[in-house]
């Protein structure tokens, strides 16, 4: 299988999109925190000095998906038409941050997807450092995609 983003001679390039059709794209991502219980409450709770961690993390994770041509050498800007991140409370100590990032264009969005998790769990972090230092960013993954020549892909299928 040849990689996209590397020429003949094994440089990285950009992929040249043009030749591609214009199509619905999808990416779903999502991420967990572990914390220690009181962090996750307090986070539920809206007590925390810096404020509503919850809106700050959503409304960072929107920016990031929007920026991630910025941060991602490689990465197409796209006309991003949807965003979405949203938060769940798995148990007293793990919450979940999943991400929706949509286009009608020549490529995929899940590096966008995965970007806004990954900025709104860092942002996460630096809400509650404060008060909890041991706090876990793991199992930021693609759940899912479509559109585009390569379909549909469902994470674990």
């Amino acid at each position: 299988m040849e990689l996209s983003h590397t020429n003949q001679q094994g440089k990285a390039q950009m992929v040249d999109i043009s030749a591609k059709s214009t199509t619905e794209r999808i990416a779903i991502a999502e991420g967990c925190l572990s914390m220690a219980p009181a962090t996750l409450k307090k986070i539920k709770e809206n007590t925390l000095k810096k404020g509503d961690v919850l809106a700050v993390a959503r409304l960072a994770g929107i920016l990031a998906a929007k920026k991630t041509d910025e941060l991602i050498p490689l990465c197409h800007t796209l006309p991003l038409s949807d965003i979405t991140v949203d938060f769940e409370e798995v148990d007293e100590r793990t919450l979940k941050i999943k991400t929706s990032a949509k286009t009608n264009y020549q490529t995929g969005v899940e590096m966008e997807a995965l970007t806004a998790v990954s900025v709104a769990a860092l942002t996460i972090y630096d809400m509650v450092k404060a008060v909890d230092k041991a706090v876990l960013i793991k199992e930021i993954h693609l759940v899912h995609k479509e559109g585009g020549k390569s379909g549909s892909f469902d994470w674990g299928q």
